[in-house]
């Protein structure tokens, strides 16, 4: 006997029901989204580009078009978002490549656009990242451009991102995205008035950063995590269940050497592998992989909008596996033991993204050296004459008032009463801790361009408008100031400017 169902013919009833279920697993996962913005939805599962970059280290060239094929699978099986950035070698390429040969408004291309440290800083030259991205992929509009801020000192950062923000208005990027940025500048970005919709950063089971106060903010305001290194570079696997210790600089890939070093600090092999064990009982369980268990652990976490798996275009594909995701549910006591065994880890130290931005540096290399080769000076700096220099942040204060941001005598470094301007605005809004979050950067900009750091700061002196303003204002001094702990003077003052809440000064002792 013949049958048709849906348009297909099938020979046999056990073949129809087969077939029945096939499409409807198809359909399950097609109808599975995260609403990233009302008018874009993600897959849940995202795939990740950034390893094209791997396949093209050490000047091996890929096919473009066959490359581009590989994303075929991942689109037929309901994967129809892609994750990548400016960086990522050829990943632009290949999937405009693929775009115009699906059609683009099927498939939903995120991208990052990491500017080079050492630059120019205009609008011009963000335009220009945007209209390159826009180029490769083949596209009238971004569907996602996400920003990645090198050195929240240097305040340019705000600059591209305010010119970010123009660029969206004039319809070249549908919706602004961040990644690798921590919780009070996420903030600070939001109360400066600039939207974004997501914030993409390492959010695994070795790495729990994201789950306090960055997961309350971003469901306060309806932001979505994108997590990668959910798998810690494929750590997280049956592959590795059992093996032996192996040193960093014998692994097979930047995504393997960088998360060795996250599985060093959060406590060394012995106890990752009580974790894989754990892990291992809860898959057998399941009927699923290692690696399903420690993706769909983050899936579930609050304010995840989807998790970035990697693929190697062309040479491996785990989509099966990836897309079980979304097919069982952890059981409380899974939770209960998955809970447990993290734990026993240590904490990542720091806020997300800190591995890009302060020691220790949690990357390939252990350390900025193949990102970028040196950060440039946050402001000018001028001789005033022998033994003495200043540095100017540009606000119209230090016009209208005759003053430097900070003067360096000898070894000494004096930084100016500093409130939240950045040119003609006030930054972090009405928020008293992002205003003083936003001065504590301006004041380590201004003793880093005059050869210091933050941790040379000796005393500071803080004015605060309101008092009930003081707590925010303190607790948003001691995160950044906690492990210095300089002198400090703390008074009630009545401040020039409408909507200032906070001012502060500084003393930094250089190499004392």
């Amino acid at each position: 006997m013949r049958l048709r169902v849906d348009g297909v013919e099938s020979l046999g009833l056990s073949n129809v029901v087969r077939y029945k279920l096939k499409i409807n697993e198809y359909m399950n996962i097609k109808n599975t989204h995260t609403q990233l913005a009302p008018d874009l939805r993600i897959s849940p599962i995202l795939t990740g580009l950034w390893q094209i970059a791997d396949m093209e280290r050490d000047g091996r060239v890929i096919d473009l078009e066959e490359t581009a094929q590989g994303m075929q699978a991942y689109f037929d099986a309901g994967l129809t978002t892609f994750d990548m950035a400016d960086h990522y070698g050829s990943a632009e390429l290949i999937a405009g490549i693929f775009a115009q040969q699906t059609g683009p408004e099927k498939l939903q291309l995120l991208t990052k656009w990491v500017p080079d440290a050492n630059g120019p800083r205009s609008k011009e030259r963000v335009r220009e990242a945007v209209e390159r991205s826009l180029q490769r992929l083949q596209m009238d509009k971004l569907d996602l451009l996400q920003y990645h801020a090198w050195n929240y000192a240097d305040p340019s950062w705000l600059d591209e991102l305010f010119w970010l923000q123009e660029l969206k208005e004039e319809g070249l990027i549908r919706h602004i995205g961040l990644t690798n940025f921590d919780t009070a500048h996420l903030n600070m970005v939001l109360q400066s008035g600039i939207r974004v919709v997501s914030n993409q950063v390492s959010y695994s089971l070795i790495d729990q950063r994201a789950a306090g106060a960055m997961t309350e903010l971003c469901q306060q305001h309806d932001i979505k995590i994108l997590a990668f290194g959910t798998l810690a570079g494929g750590f997280l696997s049956q592959k590795w269940l059992g093996q032996a210790d192996s040193p960093t600089e014998e692994l097979a890939t930047w995504s393997q050497m960088k998360y060795k070093r996250y599985i060093d600090i959060a406590g060394g092999w012995p106890l990752f592998q009580q974790l894989l064990q754990t892990l291992a009982s809860i898959a057998e369980q399941h009927d699923v992989s290692i690696a399903n268990i420690a993706t769909k652990y983050i899936l579930e976490q609050p304010a995840v909008g989807g998790v970035i798996i990697g693929a190697r275009l062309g040479q491996s594909a785990h989509i099966q596996e990836n897309t079980r995701l979304l097919d069982f549910e952890l059981s409380s006591d899974s939770l209960s033991r998955i809970q447990e065994a993290v734990a026993a880890l240590q904490p990542i130290p720091g806020d997300c993204g800190d591995e890009y931005r302060k020691p220790p540096f949690l990357t390939a290399s252990g350390d900025l050296s193949h990102h970028l080769s040196s950060l440039p000076a946050p402001y000018p700096v001028q001789a005033v004459r022998e033994g003495r220099q200043k540095a100017l942040s540009g606000t119209i204060w230090e016009d209208l008032a005759g003053f430097s941001r900070a003067v360096r005598t000898g070894n000494r470094i004096l930084v100016s009463g500093t409130t939240a301007t950045h040119g003609n605005r006030m930054i972090g809004g009405n928020d008293p801790a992002c205003q003083a979050h936003f001065i504590i950067d301006k004041i380590e900009g201004a003793i880093q361009s005059l050869g210091g750091k933050l941790e040379d700061v000796v005393r500071t002196r803080i004015y605060i408008q309101k008092m009930d303003d003081w707590e925010p204002i303190s607790r948003a001094h001691g995160q950044r100031f906690g492990h210095i702990q300089p002198a400090n003077t703390l008074i009630r003052a009545d401040l020039i400017g409408d909507g200032y809440l906070v001012e502060m000064e500084a003393e930094a002792v250089v190499g004392d």
